[in-house]
């Protein structure tokens, strides 16, 4: 599960920021919440909102960010650049990134500064009683060279001294079987995010999910519930697998979705671009929310209620809530401007976002709001600005 990240100097945000989902012991333990493996009580969910413009892609873009390049940096071709952007008043700063997880049991810390020309500083810490070093990477520009220190990582040194500037140790490692590398680059984070923003929803998103639901029946089969379930003028879905028709190809198929409806009397099916965009929107994001639930990753969902009515964001978010659901704590990171959050969720899964006159952006979590109170109205308080993020119109 993911602890805690923190940043600086990305995009608009130059100070440092942290999004912190570990819970106080006086929290009253609820079905959004669960104890790691490591002991700590994690949240299984993070809520950020603010105004249009404040930055809250940007405070998601971190994990996507990491998630990339912990796991497939090693397939950037070697001459171009880390695909990263400082702010633009310290545009010739590092970036900075900073990283908590428990994984195998294991509490563990990532770091990572750089520009993006390359690396300057990367290391990867175990907690046993205390932190301590797997490796330590810094870049030594007297003898323009990589200086590398390990302990019980595995790669080989002399494969460790000729890792390139723009990729990750940990994405180097995996190329040459370390066993721990090659764990911690599965694809544990699901995302619609990328460094411009958020995906949005074409007519490959949805072939994409179609096939993804090919792959996994388990998955597809939870997804016609759903969406049957979910009042969107569904009695199910149907994948049918089709030919392209590209003459180049003439074996080529593609799976492609057809929304089943019943009238009075009669049964027929359309074909998804034919469906409400909302209907789109919930069956690609379900391809992403469902795999996460499976594998027990991270979901980090930008505009999470986008084309959706606000009242099915509850019942989406009841996904990470129930057990039966959720059995390996999937957690999920998300932008919302549905403030109705804030009569679901408790006040330390809300980050809230703003961005100064001088173009930078911050965020606080909501139960570190000063005077804030337990029996406070969230939402009606938020929506009359007094906890700030809120736009001044």
């Amino acid at each position: 599960m993911l602890h805690s990240y923190a940043f600086s100097n990305f995009q608009s945000f130059r100070e440092r920021t942290e999004v912190d989902l570990t819970l106080s012991r006086k929290v009253p333990l609820t079905n959004w919440m669960d104890e790691a493996a490591t002991g700590e009580r994690v949240s299984k969910l993070m809520a950020v909102v603010g105004p249009n413009g404040s930055g809250k892609t940007a405070l998601l873009k971190p994990m996507a960010f990491l998630s990339w390049f912990v796991a497939h940096s090693f397939q950037s071709q070697p001459d171009t650049g880390i695909p990263l952007a400082p702010h633009a008043a310290a545009h010739h700063e590092p970036t900075e990134f900073e990283c908590m997880l428990d994984f195998d049991g294991k509490l563990w810390r990532y770091v990572l500064r750089c520009t993006p020309e390359r690396v300057l500083h990367e290391a990867l810490y175990q907690k046993r009683e205390r932190f301590g070093y797997v490796f330590v990477r810094d870049w030594d520009a007297a003898t323009n060279t990589y200086m590398v220190k390990q302990q019980d990582f595995g790669l080989a040194a002399q494969e460790a001294r000729k890792v390139r500037p723009n990729v990750s140790l940990i994405s180097w490692a995996a190329q040459f079987g370390v066993p721990l590398a090659t764990r911690m680059v599965m694809p544990y984070v699901v995302t619609n995010v990328n460094v411009l923003g958020r995906i949005p929803i074409g007519a490959q998103d949805v072939s994409s999910a179609a096939q993804h639901f090919s792959v996994y029946p388990n998955q597809r089969e939870r997804m016609d519930q759903l969406l049957a379930a979910w009042d969107l003028g569904l009695s199910g879905v149907e994948l049918l697998e089709m030919p392209t028709n590209n003459p180049q190809k003439p074996d080529e198929k593609v799976w492609v979705p057809f929304g089943k409806h019943k009238d009075r009397e009669t049964e027929f099916s359309l074909p998804f671009v034919m469906e409400s965009s909302g209907t789109q929107g919930a069956f690609v994001l379900l391809s992403r929310l469902l795999n996460a639930l499976e594998i027990g990753g991270l979901a980090i969902i930008d505009e999470f209620e986008n084309d959706l009515h606000p009242h099915m964001l509850e019942p989406i978010l009841d996904l990470f809530a129930n057990p039966s659901s959720n059995p390996h704590q999937a957690q999920l990171l998300f932008t919302c401007h549905a403030v109705e959050v804030l009569n679901v969720i408790h006040k330390s899964q809300v980050m809230l976002v703003q961005k100064d006159s001088n173009c930078e952006s911050s965020a606080i979590r909501l139960d570190a709001v000063a005077g804030i109170r337990n029996d406070d109205n969230f939402y009606a308080k938020y929506m009359a600005g007094a906890y700030g993020a809120v736009p001044q119109i």
